[in-house]
């Protein structure tokens, strides 16, 4: 009887150890705003710009890349505004709907943040 009580002391100081250490690694929507502006400037980047066809550019003078430079500046504060955020003290969750331009399409994102970490698990095209 006594193990089981040991054993059970154990897991309640173990998880409460594990609670309070998600809720001190709980990143902050600032974070995720960084985050998020380079996970999107460098799938735009590097799938997006690349899906255009070259003659396309050539045709209308039109440089992807230099259009997802030119509007890097107002990414942060799209993101910001338009970031829910839905804390949980030991993680939290980002939902952010994203229109930048015209020609870049709209996408949803998906995030929980953990750990200092973030993990996108749901991006889709709108």
């Amino acid at each position: 009887m006594k193990a089981w009580i040991m054993i059970a002391s154990v897991g309640a100081v173990g998880i409460a150890v594990l609670g309070v250490t998600m809720a001190q690694t709980n990143p902050q929507q600032a974070e995720y705003e960084e985050y998020a502006v380079q996970k999107l400037t460098t799938y735009l980047t590097t799938d997006f710009c690349k899906q255009r066809p070259n003659f396309l550019q050539n045709i209308i003078q039109f440089n992807c890349e230099q259009l997802i430079e030119s509007v890097n500046p107002q990414m942060r504060d799209v993101i910001a505004t338009t970031t829910k955020r839905q804390n949980y003290i030991i993680f939290s969750t980002y939902t952010t709907g994203l229109k930048i331009d015209n020609l870049i399409p709209a996408y949803k994102f998906e995030t929980v943040g953990a750990f200092d970490k973030f993990y996108t698990y749901k991006a889709e095209q709108q």
